[in-house]
């Protein structure tokens, strides 16, 4: 039975994804104006959004992984991933590290894979309603 947690990791899932989805479309012209957010969001904003977005994914990845779901292991890897992926920036504006820890020697691949990230978070989140119910 589906419970209140299974369905916020889905809707989470669901705005993670268009949140990637959305100025990818607009960087391939498809859509209006507004769907390329990188034009008013600064990258700071974009990189606390996955770094939460992947703890609470590790938290459901745990679930997962309870519940003895082998998608929990994927999942809980790529977590991880975007955790430190999202971390790395923001410890860069605090001054904490080294430079490349802005990851700026990504250049202009960097809005590419800040919405792959967005859309992978959200993949998994969805995929988590179902996999901390088996």
């Amino acid at each position: 039975m589906m419970e209140a947690k299974d369905i916020i990791s889905f809707i989470v899932g669901i705005l993670l994804f268009i949140l990637g989805l959305f100025p990818l479309l607009a960087g391939f012209g498809i859509g209006p104006a507004w769907f390329d957010l990188f034009k008013f969001l600064p990258v700071t904003v974009f990189s606390w959004i996955i770094a939460v977005g992947a703890l609470y994914l590790v938290v459901d990845s745990v679930i997962e992984i309870t519940n003895s779901s082998a998608i929990g292991f994927v999942s809980i890897i790529i977590a991880f991933v975007c955790l430190l992926i999202g971390v790395l920036p923001i410890l860069a504006g605090f001054g904490i590290g080294p430079a490349f820890f802005s990851l700026s020697f990504l250049g202009a691949v960097s809005k590419y894979l800040y919405n792959a990230i967005f859309m992978l978070e959200g993949l998994f989140l969805m995929i988590a309603m179902v996999a901390m119910e088996m």
